[in-house]
């Protein structure tokens, strides 16, 4: 797995960690099942601290895309292929309604209007 993360990007470094693993994930880099590297080698590849590279896997443990498993590492959920391409697609969607003028109380109303 080739994790990026972009120096001028504006958004904190564990919201890009855990964004370039959900990528990797959507785009089949990583299937359900594989191991991630433990976090302290993601740091060192990254030159990112620890605790950073831990708090962007904690969000993706709390989505659903990551199981954290005593003695096995992390690995990635069984359902995280679909659960991440999704998850990402909302994020983006929040960040064009955001640049549109909308927030995300307003979109929650757009889409219970849809149904």
């Amino acid at each position: 797995m080739l994790l990026k993360l972009d120096t001028g990007d504006a958004r904190p470094l564990h919201e890009q960690v855990a964004g370039a693993i959900r990528r990797a994930v959507a785009e089949g880099e990583c299937a359900p099942g594989d191991r991630l590297p433990p976090a302290r080698e993601l740091s060192r590849a990254l030159g990112v601290n620890t605790n950073t590279i831990l708090r962007g896997l904690r969000t993706l443990r709390d989505e659903g895309v990551l199981e954290f498993r005593r003695g096995r590492g992390i690995t990635v959920a069984a359902e995280a292929d679909t659960r991440s391409e999704l998850t990402e697609r909302m994020r983006q969607l929040v960040a064009d309604a955001a640049r549109a003028g909308y927030s995300a109380n307003d979109l929650v109303d757009m889409i219970r209007g849809m149904s």
